[in-house]
């Protein structure tokens, strides 16, 4: 094996949005990355678009029973996994009261479970090289409080909890484990929802210091700065990217 082994990255959820930006820079900084998804269609367009440095595999996250499978088998097609991003997620907006006990566990399935899930797999083999960095994304609803997304915002403070423990663990070991908690990101989704609610839009903008939404490629940039050598010191943080959002008023 060659001192000069490229870096391979595993992006769950990364065939769309902020999921896709962080796998664009990673492939632009020379990381061959592998996509995951539930949407193969979708996969294959974003691999389309990012070209030969990526490779797009369909895997449910929340068939907990597959991803033991599906880390070997990345393992075996392309080599030992330097980089994990936990992007896929859920969110679910009904008041408190609304939500059942099946709704609340879809989420911490999803959100919670799932990577952890996914993260000790990949753990086993980034052991074996006593190196590695695991980026999950957190969010806003872990830094305070939002009404109506109580399973999200269970399960993203518990993504907070589990990025310290993981990192006071593994770090010893060499393998780095921080988070992101992005702000408001722009999306077609996002643009919508607050457009359709004047009185939120101006909520947001309002507690914003700089005044704008961010933009996935703003979450790339926070994942490629975790994940290089420039991060080599920096392990057990949740980064807030966010415009000074959970700091404004």
């Amino acid at each position: 094996m060659t001192a000069t082994k490229r870096k391979l990255a595993i992006v769950t959820g990364g065939g769309s949005g902020i999921g896709l930006a962080i796998a664009e820079k990673f492939v632009e900084q020379g990381i061959e990355v592998v996509i995951a998804g539930r949407n193969q269609e979708r996969l294959d367009a974003a691999q389309q678009k990012l070209g030969a440095l990526c490779h797009a595999i369909a895997c449910d996250v929340t068939d907990l029973a597959a991803i033991p499978g599906f880390v070997q088998g990345v393992i075996d097609r392309y080599g030992p996994v330097d980089i994990l991003v936990n992007n896929a997620g859920a969110n679910m907006k009904k008041d408190f009261t609304e939500v059942t006990d099946e709704d609340f566990q879809q989420i911490i399935l999803t959100n919670l479970t799932a990577v952890f899930a996914m993260s000790r797999e990949v753990v086993k083999n980034m052991l074996q090289q006593q190196a590695g960095c695991i980026i999950h994304i957190s969010s806003m609803a872990a830094q305070y409080g939002i009404p109506k997304v109580i399973a999200y915002s269970a399960s993203k403070s518990a993504i907070d909890g589990m990025t310290r423990a993981m990192a006071v663990e593994l770090s010893p070991k060499g393998i780095r484990v921080n988070a992101i908690a992005p702000g408001f990101i722009y999306s077609d989704m996002t643009a919508k929802a607050l457009d359709s609610d004047p009185e939120r839009k101006a909520k947001v903008f309002g507690r914003t210091p700089m005044g704008t939404m961010g933009q996935p490629a703003d979450i790339g940039e926070a994942a490629w700065f975790l994940a290089s050598d420039a991060a080599k010191f920096v392990t057990g943080v949740v980064l807030p990217v966010d415009g000074g959002n959970s700091i404004g008023f």
